[in-house]
């Protein structure tokens, strides 16, 4: 049995980062290299949206009955066989599993430039993710 509590937690984690990087993609690109606060803001932002979107996933995993991930990308592998996620955008989103790992392992190899490019062209999969998880957990009930 899912724990709504935890999803709907994980949810406005993932949502309210989203807001925030949404702002924080606005900037332009030469303001924000020189920004080393929004610079911040947006990784932290990135790391905790990551970590939910993650954390929520292996819960829906494990609690379907699907088994235990073993990894971050096998968390996403593993919504997609239990089809909570359509394939192509789990295909699209499970690379964010190794930017999760480089923002928290290899935080001092992160570019203000990936950042960025992460700002202008990844943000909508982190709001695509919680509308197919809301969609999926309405179709449950």
């Amino acid at each position: 049995m899912y724990n709504h509590q935890l999803i709907a937690e994980r949810l406005g984690i993932i949502r309210s980062s989203f807001s925030r990087l949404k702002k924080l993609a606005q900037i332009p690109k030469e303001e924000f290299q020189k920004n080393e606060d929004a610079q911040d803001i947006a990784e932290n932002r990135l790391r905790k949206a990551l970590e939910a979107l993650f954390d929520l996933g292996r819960h829906l995993v494990v609690k379907s009955g699907a088994g235990i991930p073993h990894d971050y990308r096998s968390v996403i592998t593993m919504l997609k066989e239990k089809e909570i996620l359509p394939a192509d955008f789990a295909d699209q989103i499970a690379g964010m599993a190794g930017y999760r790992n480089r923002l928290v392992h290899e935080y001092n190899k992160v570019t203000v430039q990936e950042l960025h490019e992460i700002l202008q062209t990844r943000l909508e999969d982190l709001e695509l993710f919680c509308q197919y998880i809301t969609k999926h957990l309405v179709n449950k009930k």
